[in-house]
Order: C-alpha cells, then sequence, then structure tokens
C-alpha cells in the first residue's frame, strides 16, 4: 500500500507542477480552488486502478462516493471562478511576492505545494479505504452508514451551493443576506456539507479494519477544522461582518453557525 500511496503523490505532484506553471503564466493562482475537490476525485480513481487483485464492491463505493463530491465541487469551483475572476484572498496572499518579482517561487511554495500536501492528508481515507478493498470486500453496515452520511452532506452541500448561486444571480439581492431553504438552518450548509461527506467517507474507510481508520483521522479532523476555524466559515464570516453590517449580525444571531438547527425566533 505505501507504495501505491507513494505513486497517488507522485500523480499529485505531476499535476500540480503543470498547474503551477500555468497559474504563473496567467498571474493568478486562485483557480487551484477547484482543483481540491478535483484532485481528490483523481486520486480515488488512481488507487480504484491499481487495487491489488481488482477492487471490490467497498473500494468502488468510496470511489464513486469521492468522485461524485469531488468532481461537482471541482465544476462548480472553476466555473465561479471564470466568472468572477481572482479570488480576493488569493490576491491579498500573493500581493507582496508579486509587488517583489517572487510570484512563481511563491505560488509554488506558497500555494501549490502546501495545498497538495494538505489535499493529499485530507482524501487519504479514501486513498486507504480503496486501496484496502481488494475484491470481493462487500459493502458491510458501516459503510452503508457512511454512505448515508454522505448523502447527508452532499444534499447540503449540492443544495446550498444552487441556493447560493440563484441568490446571488438576482440583482434584487444586492446588499441582503440569504436566510432562506437551507440557509435558515445554518450559516454554512455547503461547509457543513462537506463536513459530513468526508466523515461519511471515513465511515465507510473504517469497514476496511479500525487500524486504516485510526491512520486516516487526521484527514476528516483537519478538514473539520479548517471548516470551521481556520479558512472556511471563520475567515469568510470576518468579511461578511464588515460588508453586511447589522443585517449579518442579526442573521447571525437568529441562525446557527455551521451544525443545521431550526432558527432562533
Amino acid at each position: 500500500m505505501f507504495e501505491l500511496l507513494a505513486l497517488n503523490a507522485a500523480i499529485l505532484l505531476a499535476l500540480v507542477l503543470i498547474l503551477w506553471a500555468i497559474s504563473v503564466k496567467i498571474g493568478d493562482v486562485s483557480f487551484i480552488d477547484a482543483f481540491w475537490g478535483a484532485g481528490m476525485g483523481i486520486l480515488a480513481v488512481a488507487s480504484w486502478l491499481h487495487v491489488y487483485g481488482g477492487p471490490g464492491d467497498l473500494a468502488t463505493l468510496i470511489m464513486v462516493m469521492t468522485t461524485a463530491w469531488g468532481f461537482r465541487l471541482g465544476i462548480h469551483l472553476f466555473r465561479r471562478w471564470r466568472r468572477e475572476g481572482e479570488d480576493k484572498r488569493y490576491i491579498l496572499i500573493m500581493k507582496k511576492a508579486r509587488a517583489e518579482g517572487r510570484f512563481a517561487s511563491a505560488a509554488l511554495t506558497k500555494v501549490w505545494l502546501l495545498q497538495a500536501v494538505l489535499l493529499f492528508i485530507v482524501s487519504s481515507p479514501a486513498q486507504v479505504g480503496i486501496l484496502a478493498s481488494g475484491h470481493p470486500a462487500p459493502i458491510l453496515p458501516l459503510a452503508w452508514a457512511g454512505f448515508g452520511l454522505w448523502c447527508i452532506g452532499v444534499f447540503f452541500e449540492w443544495v446550498g451551493d444552487w441556493q447560493l448561486a440563484r441568490f446571488k444571480a438576482d440583482p434584487a439581492n444586492e446588499g441582503k443576506v440569504l436566510d432562506t431553504g437551507l440557509w435558515r438552518y445554518t450559516r454554512h450548509p455547503n461547509y457543513f456539507g462537506d463536513f459530513a461527506a468526508w466523515w461519511g467517507i471515513w465511515l465507510a474507510c473504517a469497514a476496511t479494519g479500525w487500524e486504516y481508520a485510526a491512520a486516516t483521522v487526521i484527514g476528516p479532523l483537519f478538514l473539520s477544522f479548517t471548516l470551521t476555524k481556520w479558512s472556511g466559515a471563520a475567515l469568510l464570516e470576518k468579511g461578511l461582518d464588515k460588508s453586511k453590517g447589522d443585517k449579518y449580525a442579526d442573521y447571525k444571531r437568529r441562525t446557527s453557525a455551521f451544525f443545521p438547527r431550526p432558527p432562533r425566533s
């Protein structure tokens, strides 16, 4: 398995270097967000293709869960990047390096290689779960429980993104706060969806053996930290507090920060 994981790492590195070269050419690294999900999908397919003895049913289930989540997210974020242009977060990250003429080196070390390492870690439950599920590897109840949690996550993420896109597309909503649909129950249904989807994938990995689950739990744990405390909800809300003011403050008082629940009166 270590050899196959090393092969996955080599595939990821090759893709990252190609995309880094493109980002240097166009002077924009922010399309890396689209690669976050798509890259995990690619690693899942690569793992599925080189399972010793051929993939079993569980390997196929984990691969489908990961690719459905990853490629949908990748397409969604790529289309958003094409529509809205360079992300403000990456403009700030690269501002000093751009001014000092170090854009290429900073893009490689501060953005592409760093995120490649994190991408590999977060997707480790999918990679290990697939590689450990050679034929026949049936789908056990624990894996079905993981699939159920994944379905909840995918519903929140896909529907939440769709509702937000529709809201932003209406000029009448300029300056308003989306507080209907799933956004009535959590301020971040898409981030909660990511959280649930990857804990579901981890549970499916646990069906191959708790030793594999213990070795890869860092993936969903780190993702949970990222979504709630680091670059997800916490960072986004700092900007919304400034841009939406009292409207967003009122929304925050009524609505759960992360886990869905009925709004406060």
